[in-house]
Parts: structure tokens; sequence; C-alpha cells
């Protein structure tokens, strides 16, 4: 069974700085490790990050041109499902994988510490399966931190 958990929601930022800034003037609390390159906002049980779109395209595993010619293009934004221990990064895609979802990152090791994997869901939108070592949750699964 996938865990039912949406825990950080990232928006591809065509200029992140000019978008951080829009959060910022909502009054929105940002976690200690944003910047204009990447950033993350506290919301209620689920973290807001913003990362450039380039880089979210490098990171799930696609080529800039495959982003861009599909006429059913890819969402701009990414969901995530943070689990608990690094195993469960390969043992979520492979039940995504079974359940016919489209793999487009094999599960690795991220240069920030974790590992992570991406697919798509039948409409294209990008979902990833991320162990971070630093993230906490509460009794309910909420990410309050990462």
């Amino acid at each position: 069974m996938v865990l039912q958990r949406i825990s950080l929601l990232t928006i591809g930022a065509r200029d992140l700085p000019k978008l951080r800034a829009f959060y910022q003037s909502l009054g929105w609390e940002e976690t200690e490790i944003s910047s204009d390159k990447y950033a993350a906002f506290k919301t209620a049980g689920v973290i807001l990050s913003l990362f450039p779109m380039e880089e979210l395209i490098k990171d799930a595993g696609m080529e800039q041109a495959q982003w861009k010619e599909s006429q059913d293009g890819y969402s701009t934004i990414t969901m995530a499902i943070n689990v608990d221990q690094p195993e469960q990064v390969d043992e979520t895609i492979e039940e995504i994988r079974k359940l016919g979802g489209h793999i487009l990152r094999e599960p690795s090791d991220a240069f920030w510490g974790g590992r992570t994997a991406y697919f798509a869901d039948p409409e294209k939108n990008l979902w990833e399966i991320a162990y971070n070592p630093a993230s906490v949750f509460d009794e309910r699964g909420a990410m309050l931190s990462y």
C-alpha cells in the first residue's frame, strides 16, 4: 500500500526570486533553508516549495525538450510523498510501477543526502517519492519540517 500522504508540494518556478517574494508578501513563514535558489514555506501540514523549473525538470529525470514538446505536457507542480526510511522509496516505486504509474526517475541517492524517485500519474502530474533524513512528522504523518 502507498502511504496516503502529501507532504511537499513543489512549484516549478520560472522566476524563483519573484515567486518567492510573492509568497513572502503574503506573510508566509519560510523554513531556514530558503534562498533565491530554493524556497520552502510552512503551511498547515504540507510544505510548499519553490524550485527553478529547469532544475525540477532535471531532478525528475526528464529532458527540457520532453517537457516542452508534449501536447499533453507535464504539470509544473510536483507533489511529494515523504517516507520514513530510505528503502521505502524503492518499495513505493515498485508498488506504483505495478499499478501502472509511469516511472520517470528510478530510486537513487540524492545530492542532498536522502533518496528520491519520480513518477507521473495518468494525467502527467509529477510525484516524487522521497526520504529525507531531516524530515519530522507528527503522529498523523503530516510533515512538520525537513
